[in-house]
């Protein structure tokens, strides 16, 4: 069991790599902009453009999540720190034994998917976290759309 001192390390560590820039604009397009309501509209989000995104985002989050389930960072360590794992598993999770069939890779996301749903009140915050998330990702479509000058005529 690592001590509250190497949690805390690590954790630090963790934070520090969610800073390079790559990362950091795949996170953002992640949790902004990828928004499926269905495991068709995820295919298509996830694939093109965007695949590198997509799989730089939950690699991260799957492989910070393995410090936690390999017992190298303790779990509510981890979950007070890394809020946004929530967020992530959220947008992915309904689809999510869709994608384990379609990718024949049966364990894809296990990790992040035993930190989350050990947590108290997971399926609640993971349902809070994706209408949120939702619901200002429509408002600020609208918002653009409000913005846009009306074509001449």
């Amino acid at each position: 069991m690592p001590t509250p001192f190497e949690s805390a390390q690590l954790n630090l560590q963790l934070f520090d790599l969610r800073r390079e820039p790559l990362l950091r604009a795949a996170r953002s397009w992640f949790v902004l902009e990828f928004n499926p309501e269905s495991f068709s509209e995820l295919t298509a989000l996830a694939s093109g453009e965007h695949n590198a995104a997509f799989r730089m985002v939950i690699s991260y989050w799957d492989m910070a999540s393995s410090l936690v389930t390999t017992g190298a960072i303790d779990a509510d360590a981890f979950c007070a720190a890394h809020g946004e794992i929530f967020a992530t598993l959220g947008k992915i999770q309904p689809f999510l034994a869709e994608l384990r069939t379609s990718s024949g890779e049966p364990e894809f996301c296990k990790h992040i998917e035993s930190v989350v749903m050990s947590t108290s009140g997971a399926e609640a915050t993971l349902k809070r976290r994706r209408e949120a998330l939702r619901a200002a990702a429509k408002a600020r479509a609208a918002e653009q759309t409000l913005e846009r000058p009306a074509p001449a005529d």
